[in-house]
């Protein structure tokens, strides 16, 4: 990346703020135009209705090609994807182009109407992984009707009305994503058991996301006070949900920074490792069917962890915390912390026995993701 990937100053809260409405055309089945050596127009394969699909064909010429994640094309396709694929395309005759057919590759828990075995491998159009970049920023499945483009990518925009995006911005957003980052406000929220608390909100220009810091005491005057990197989790923390230990780690870890006098939980806006609410119960799905948290994520074409942990340590900087001893059971924190240059003199567990429910979840963490539950 140059040293423009980070849209610095208004200029890049402009073109930040064009990222996030192309991401939000796909999320409402919108056409987008991706720019770079190439250009690609693109549309999100679960929000896209027949009409998106004529409409591509009338734009462009050719009949566009659905555009996958690696890890879900190898299981549709049966066979293992090269190791440095960033995206691999199937494509129906063009006599069996069908939405229907395209939306069910693309979800593995949508309803299967059949002509999957049509689908033939060709190669992906260039500009793919700026394409599946960009659903997952829309947190969308990362499964793209696409179709490359032979005129101007600016002009052909104008005229039809459409988002154009260059693929360098789109790939550069997760710098972007934090070098922008701000305090907006902080206000007192006293907790039960905590009274002593607020709540500071963080957002980056351009970007309507928002992180938040529960602040418990005067962390900022501890050397190396206690601090929690806590992922969203709307069935665990709000809904008490039994299948993960998501809400016990909130609750518990607000409970241990009162007994200590002082602490930072950091509320990142990343529910589900970073795929969104939908995804994380399309998952739950098919972790019903028998995957585990991490092949759930996979079939779904998402890496089995997309957080970016980056957003965290700029929170705990602009607060003025540079040394912490860290509440996690996650060796994953503990090496992110330190290479965004946040000091973890220690790592203190964070430990909850399984509840029946959420044995295998348990199990999975320790076993795959190698968290420290012994």
């Amino acid at each position: 990346m140059g040293p423009d990937s980070a849209f610095p100053g208004q200029d890049g809260r402009l073109r930040l703020r064009q990222l996030h409405r192309a991401a939000s055309d796909l999320r409402r089945g919108v056409p987008v135009v991706i720019d770079g050596e190439k250009s690609l127009l693109i549309v999100a394969a679960e929000t896209a209705g027949t009409d998106a699909l004529n409409e591509m064909k009338a734009i462009a010429g050719a009949w566009p090609v659905l555009v996958l994640a690696p890890a879900r094309a190898a299981a549709i396709l049966r066979a293992p994807m090269s190791a440095d694929a960033a995206a691999v395309a199937v494509a129906l005759p063009e006599s069996m182009q069908d939405i229907d057919i395209y939306q069910s590759v693309a979800d593995p828990m949508a309803r299967q109407p059949g002509g999957q075995s049509a689908l033939q491998s060709v190669p992906a159009p260039p500009l793919s992984d700026a394409a599946i970049s960009l659903a997952k920023i829309g947190r969308l499945l990362p499964a793209l009707l696409a179709v490359s483009l032979s005129d101007d990518a600016a002009d052909l925009a104008a005229r039809y009305g459409l988002m154009h995006i260059a693929a360098a911005e789109i790939l550069g957003y997760p710098d972007a994503e934090v070098a922008g980052l701000r305090q907006i406000v902080s206000a007192d929220v006293p907790l039960n058991g905590a009274p002593d608390s607020r709540v500071v909100a963080f957002r980056t220009d351009g970007s309507a996301i928002e992180h938040l810091a529960i602040v418990i005491g005067r962390p900022e005057e501890s050397d190396a006070p206690l601090v929690r990197i806590h992922s969203e989790c709307f069935t665990g923390d709000l809904l008490g949900s039994m299948r993960c230990d998501c809400g016990e780690q909130l609750r518990g870890a607000i409970r241990r920074m009162a007994e200590d006098g002082a602490g930072v939980l950091l509320y990142l806006a990343q529910e589900g490792r970073g795929i969104g609410l939908v995804n994380k119960l399309r998952a739950y799905g098919l972790q019903d069917r028998g995957l585990d948290t991490m092949d759930a994520n996979r079939a779904l074409g998402w890496g089995s962890d997309e957080r970016n942990f980056l957003i965290g340590a700029t929170m705990l900087r602009i607060m003025g915390i540079n040394r912490v001893r860290l509440l996690t059971n996650n060796p994953d924190k503990m090496d992110a912390m330190l290479a965004c240059g946040i000091e973890v003199t220690d790592r203190e567990p964070h430990l909850f026995a399984p509840n029946g429910v959420n044995d295998e979840y348990l199990a999975t963490k320790a076993t795959r993701f190698g968290h420290m539950l012994d």
